[in-house]
C-alpha cells in the first residue's frame, strides 16, 4: 500500500467507505422493506445486491471524479496545499449531504408509492406549500435533520484524519515513466467502474429491472442514478385523465372492454378465441429489420427480392396494409410487446424508467417456454429491461449464449441467429412462446461468409434498376435479399425438426424505410403522406391454415400479440390498445396509428379509404383521401363526417395511449 501515491490511496481508501456506507443504506433499506421481497429467491436477492454494489461504484466515482482529475495538480493537492485540503473536505462534505439528503427522501418516497423516486418529484415543486407542509406532517423532519447534520460532521472529521494518515505514510519516488503507468491504469479502472461491465453496452438500470420480480430492480438500483436516468428519459407526454374520461366510451367500445367504468378508466378485457389454429400452439414472431414493404415481392416489387416470404404469404395470412406506428427499432419492439404505440416525445420508452411495469398479453401463455431472440445485445435500447421485467421466465439469448461466430457490430449473422433459436425449438417438449429480432438487413450490409455454401446466390442488378426500384446499393439489396434467404431455411429447419406443424408464425418488419429513390411500385399515397416508414407486410403462417388469405383490412403493430395469441388457442386478459386481427366484432372498424417524432409531432389514423392527422395540441388537422389522384390534397370540407369521426378517434386514440403509457400496470397476481 506504500508503494501506492498518497492521493491514490486516499482516493481508495474513500471509495471503500462510500462502497460500506451505500452497502448499509441498501441493507437497511431491504430490512425496513422486507414484506416487498415475497416471492423473491434467494439467488435473484443476492444477484440484487451485487448489482447494487456496482451502481453505488458508478454513483462514488462520479462524486470523486473532480479529484481524480484535479488533485494531481500541485496546488489542488489536499497533501500540498491547506486550503486545497479544506476545499476537497467542504465539496465531499456537500456532497454528501446531498446524496443522503436525497436517500432520506427516496426512502420516504419508496415508502408511499413502493416506487424509487424519480422524475415525478418535480410535479410537487408546483405546489410546494402543500408538499412541504405533508413532508414535515408525515415524517420526524427534525430528527433526520440532526441525524444528517452528525452523520456529515463525522465524515469531514474522517476525511481530515484520512489524509493526515495518508500524508504520514511515505510516498514511492516516481519518474515519469512510473507516473504514466499509474496514470493510465487509474483512468481505464475508473472508466471500468464507471461502465459497469464487460460487454457492449455499460451498465444501464434495465439490469437491474431485468428481473421480473419488482423489489429487485427497485434494491439493486441506485436511488441517486435512478433519478438522474429519469431526469435523462426527459418529463414524457403529459397524461390527461379529463381528456381520457371525454373519450373514453368510444375507446370502450372501440376495444371491446367488458365492463367499462369511466370512473376507473377500465380498459381489461377477456378475449375470446376469434379463430384459433389449435390449442396451445407454438408462437414464433420475427421481428424483420427495416422490411420496407415496397421493396418486396409482396409489393410487387420486380426484383423479385422475397420469394420466400412470398410464398409463405401465399400459404398463410397476409396483410397487405400493416403499419408501424412509427420508424424505429427500439420503438417497435415497445410497441410488440406491450400493444401500446410508444408515444413518448423524446427517448424511446424502452429507455424510459418509468414505464418499465406493463401487463402484457405474453403473460397469458401459462405452461409455456418463453424466449427472446438477438444476434447481439438485449442491452441494446434497453430492451432487456423492457423483456426480462415484464415477461414472466423469458430466456433472454444473446451473442453471449450462441457458438456461432460474431459477425459484426449487431452480433452474429441472421442465419445463424435461426440455427440457434432450431437448436432449442427441436428440443422442446413444452409450448414455446418465442421472440426472434433480426438485425442483418443494416449497415454495413454484412452476409456472412458461409452463405454461398448455404445456397444464398447474389444478384448484379444495373445500378439504373435498383435506384428505380427502391434501393441505394448492391449492398442493400444482396442484403434485403438474405433476410428473406434466412426466412425461407428457418422454415425448413422448423419443418425437417417437425415442430413447425404446431407453431404459428409472424413475420414482419421493425419498420419501413424512406426513399432513398423513389419506388416507382410503391402507391402514390404511402410516397406523398410518409407511409413508406411505416408500411411493412405483415405474413402469418402455419401449415395448420388450410385456408390462404389476403386481407385488404388496415391492421398495426399493436395488434400481433393479441393475434397471436388467439391463433394459438390461448385465452388471455387485455389491457392494451391491441385487438385480435381476426375478431369479427371489429371487422368494420379497422385503424392504425401513426406518429412522426419530431421537434412538433405529428400523429394520425390510417383508414382503408382515408387519413387523418394532426399534431398532439389539435393544430393543422387535415383529412386525406388515399386512392384520389392527388393524395396530399386536404378532403376535410368534402367529408365533414369522416372528418368529425376519425379526428375523435385519433384524439382518443392518442391520449389513452398516453394514459396507458403509464398506468397499464401488471393486474393484482400477475407478478
Amino acid at each position: 500500500m506504500t508503494k501506492i501515491p498518497r492521493l491514490l490511496r486516499f482516493l481508495l481508501a474513500t471509495i471503500v467507505i462510500y462502497l460500506v456506507a451505500f452497502s448499509v443504506l441498501r441493507l437497511g433499506f431491504l430490512w425496513y422493506f422486507h414484506q416487498d421481497t415475497h416471492g423473491i429467491s434467494t439467488k435473484e436477492l443476492l444477484y440484487s445486491l451485487y448489482l447494487g454494489v456496482k451502481f453505488d461504484l458508478r454513483l462514488t466515482l462520479i462524486m470523486l471524479l473532480p479529484i481524480f482529475l484535479l488533485g494531481w495538480i500541485s496546488w489542488l493537492s489536499p497533501f500540498k496545499s491547506r486550503g486545497a485540503k479544506n476545499l476537497w473536505i467542504g465539496y465531499l462534505s456537500v456532497v454528501t449531504a446531498g446524496v443522503l439528503l436525497f436517500y432520506f427522501f427516496n426512502f420516504g418516497w419508496f415508502a408511499y408509492l413502493k416506487t424509487d423516486m424519480g422524475i415525478g418529484v418535480l410535479r410537487f415543486l408546483g405546489d410546494l406549500r402543500d408538499s412541504t407542509g405533508m413532508v414535515w406532517e408525515t415524517y420526524p423532519v427534525v430528527t433526520l435533520t440532526l441525524l444528517l447534520i452528525v452523520l456529515v460532521t463525522a465524515f469531514g472529521y474522517l476525511l481530515h484524519r484520512m489524509i493526515r494518515f495518508c500524508s504520514t505514510r511515505s510516498t514511492p519516488a516516481y519518474r515519469w515513466k512510473g507516473k504514466t503507468v499509474t496514470a493510465v491504469l487509474t483512468f481505464f479502472l475508473v472508466l471500468f467502474g464507471l461502465y459497469g461491465k464487460w460487454g457492449w453496452y455499460p451498465l444501464r438500470w434495465s439490469d437491474a429491472f431485468a428481473m421480473s420480480h419488482n423489489f429487485s430492480g427497485q434494491l439493486a438500483i441506485n436511488p441517486v442514478i435512478y433519478f438522474v436516468d429519469t431526469v435523462r428519459a426527459g418529463v414524457g407526454v403529459k397524461v390527461k385523465p379529463a381528456e381520457v374520461r371525454k373519450y373514453y366510451g368510444m375507446m370502450s367500445n372501440y376495444l371491446g372492454v367488458d365492463h367499462p367504468n369511466p370512473q376507473t378508466l377500465n380498459f381489461e378485457r377477456t378475449a375470446s378465441l376469434a379463430k384459433p389454429l389449435g390449442k396451445n400452439l407454438n408462437v414464433v414472431v420475427v421481428i424483420m429489420e427495416s422490411f420496407a414493404s415496397y421493396k418486396s415481392d409482396l409489393a410487387d416489387n420486380p426484383l423479385h427480392t422475397t420469394p420466400n416470404m412470398d410464398r409463405l404469404a401465399h400459404e398463410g395470412y397476409f396483410f397487405k396494409n400493416y403499419y408501424d406506428p412509427t420508424p424505429g427499432t427500439a420503438r417497435s419492439v415497445f410497441a410488440t410487446v406491450t400493444g401500446i404505440p410508444d408515444v413518448a416525445d423524446n427517448w424511446t420508452s424502452t429507455r424510459n424508467p418509468r414505464v418499465i411495469n406493463q401487463q402484457v398479453i405474453a403473460n397469458g401463455y401459462k405452461g409455456y417456454d418463453k424466449y427472446y431472440f438477438i444476434g447481439g445485445s438485449a442491452s441494446w435500447g434497453n430492451i432487456r429491461g423492457l423483456l426480462g421485467h415484464n415477461i414472466h421466465g423469458i430466456h433472454i439469448m444473446e451473442e453471449k449464449d450462441y457458438s456461432a461466430p460474431r459477425m459484426d457490430v449487431w452480433g452474429i449473422s441472421d442465419l445463424d441467429l435461426f440455427r440457434e433459436a432450431n437448436k432449442r425449438f427441436e428440443k422442446k417438449k413444452k409450448p414455446f412462446f418465442a421472440i426472434i429480432q433480426l438485425a442483418g438487413n443494416h449497415r454495413p450490409y454484412n452476409i456472412p461468409p458461409d452463405a454461398k455454401k448455404s445456397g444464398f446466390k447474389y444478384e448484379h442488378p444495373p445500378m439504373a434498376q435498383l435506384k428505380r426500384y427502391g434501393f441505394h446499393s448492391e449492398e442493400e439489396f444482396n442484403s434485403f435479399r438474405f433476410m428473406d434467404f434466412c426466412v425461407g431455411q428457418f422454415i425448413e429447419m422448423a419443418t425437417e425438426a417437425g415442430y413447425a406443424k404446431n407453431t404459428v408464425f409472424a413475420f414482419y418488419g421493425d419498420h419501413g424505410l424512406p426513399f432513398f429513390y423513389q419506388a416507382v411500385n410503391a402507391p402514390l399515397a404511402d410516397q406523398q403522406l410518409g407511409f413508406v416508414h411505416n408500411r411493412v407486410p405483415l405474413v402469418i403462417y402455419s401449415p395448420r391454415i388450410k385456408n390462404p388469405q389476403t386481407f385488404n383490412e388496415v391492421a398495426g403493430e399493436e395488434d400481433i400479440m393479441a393475434t397471436m395469441a388467439g391463433l394459438s388457442g390461448q385465452t388471455y386478459v387485455n389491457t392494451t390498445l391491441g385487438r385480435d386481427l381476426f375478431d369479427p366484432r371489429f371487422g368494420k372498424n379497422r385503424y392504425a396509428f401513426k406518429i412522426v417524432h419530431q421537434r412538433h409531432p405529428l400523429i394520425g389514423m390510417i383508414g382503408n379509404k382515408f387519413y387523418f392527422q394532426m399534431h398532439p395540441d389539435g393544430s393543422d388537422k387535415h383529412l386525406f383521401l388515399l386512392h384520389s389522384p392527388d393524395p396530399k390534397q386536404d378532403v376535410s370540407k368534402q367529408y365533414p363526417k369522416v372528418f368529425a369521426k376519425m379526428h375523435a378517434l385519433l384524439r382518443g386514440y392518442y391520449e389513452t395511449a398516453v394514459y396507458m403509457l403509464y398506468n397499464n400496470k401488471p393486474l393484482p397476481g400477475d407478478k
